[in-house]
């Protein structure tokens, strides 16, 4: 027998459909990717400042978040020019996370031309239109830093020629595909599979025991047995967070950084866009500008560090993250912004990965083992590794 679907509805937001935070509207612009171009970077900047709070938030997912919003249509109107929301019907299922460094710097394959056939199949699929905002899929370039954060539906590249890859449901692999559309067909095939099992689930971590295994049985059926890698290629394991300075495979320079908060001043974005490079914003809330040449990476960190932009991978920043809280949130306990910038300024060392929440929600938080300290109701915080 089915278990239940949520009784709640899918309250994630997007462009057109906000949420009415405490603090005013908040929008969420899906990148797929976590990828975005420099003029586009600048129209949600100018939206930001003039119809928000002034920033742009990272999120956890690679995506960016307009809070405060006064002009709910004017912000929609803006997202729609710089391109970011192609489709009413779909913007909120487009939760595509991409190995960040793919095709610049290891990986077993380019992975980025594979998510955005994901991204065109999913907008051109009218079934799609009705999948939970919070549905998760990941492309990941075989170096396992995706896979590692076990996404609903994932794709992990294990061979370059032919391109073939595992795929995962929720972090275990039951099949493999060769061929970009064999691929991007399996992991839409999980999403309907979902719904064929649970109508109305949002994420495979719904499903109970039963509904998994009906799932897994239903996927694997279209798929080969799940591949060993190429014996020519070794992916590499997750490593540091992305933050310093790089080097690409092709001699270009990678800049990766972080902002207190992982709020993006509007300002800032927009000294970032006049860089004119490509920018990626990772699942670890990180700011990449890629394909830079040295000249003009020596002037990027010259310039920028004093406006904002961290470069150091020592600095708490890269390490600490946090909701909103009070009184952004109505739900919040606690104003965790404030409270952590407060252990951050004191100078108490960073020695594991952080991430404040004003309740038992712990919006925001990431998927890899984290220390979680959560505001409580009597005005204090609970610490517990999760």
């Amino acid at each position: 027998m089915n278990q239940p679907a949520r009784a709640a509805a899918d309250r994630c937001p997007g462009v057109f459909d906000t949420h009415p935070a405490a603090d005013g509207a908040l929008a969420r612009v899906r990148l797929p990717g976590g990828r975005i171009r420099p003029d586009q970077l600048e129209e949600l900047a100018r939206a930001a400042a003039d119809h928000a709070d002034g920033h742009l938030e990272l999120t956890v997912r690679g995506n960016l978040q307009l809070r405060g919003i006064t002009d709910v249509e004017a912000v929609a109107e803006a997202v729609v020019a710089a391109g970011l929301a192609p489709s009413s019907t779909h913007d909120k299922v487009r939760n595509i996370e991409l190995s960040p460094l793919t095709g610049r710097i290891g990986g077993i394959a380019d992975a980025r031309p594979l998510a955005a056939a994901l991204d065109d199949a999913l907008r051109a699929d009218p079934a799609a239109a009705s999948l939970s905002g919070r549905f998760l899929f990941g492309i990941d370039d075989g170096r396992g830093d995706i896979a590692a954060r076990r996404p609903d539906a994932c794709a992990v590249i294990r061979a370059r020629t032919p391109l073939a890859a595992n795929i995962s449901i929720g972090g275990v692999a039951v099949g493999s595909a060769s061929g970009s559309e064999a691929i991007v067909r399996a992991l839409i095939a999980v999403a309907a599979g979902l719904g064929q099992v649970v109508p109305g689930a949002w994420r495979v971590r719904d499903l109970d025991t039963d509904a998994r295994r009906r799932l897994t049985d239903l996927v694997a059926s279209g798929l080969d047995p799940v591949i060993d890698n190429d014996p020519d290629t070794t992916p590499s394991a997750p490593g540091e967070p992305i933050v310093g300075w790089f080097d690409q495979d092709d001699g270009a320079v990678l800049l990766g950084a972080v902002v207190e908060l992982g709020r993006l001043p509007a300002r800032l974005a927009e000294f970032i866009a006049a860089v004119q490079a490509p920018i990626v914003f990772t699942p670890d809330r990180e700011i990449l500008l890629c394909d830079l040449g040295e000249g003009v990476a020596e002037t990027v960190v010259r310039v920028l560090a004093p406006m904002g932009l961290i470069f150091d991978a020592a600095s708490p920043w890269a390490s600490v993250s946090c909701c909103v809280g009070a009184p952004g949130c109505a739900s919040a306990h606690a104003p965790v912004r404030d409270d952590l910038m407060a252990r951050v300024q004191a100078g108490d060392p960073v020695d594991e990965r952080e991430h404040w929440v004003g309740c038992a929600r712990g919006c925001g938080s990431p998927a890899e083992s984290h220390l979680s300290v959560e505001a409580t109701p009597d005005g204090g915080y609970e610490r517990r590794r999760r």
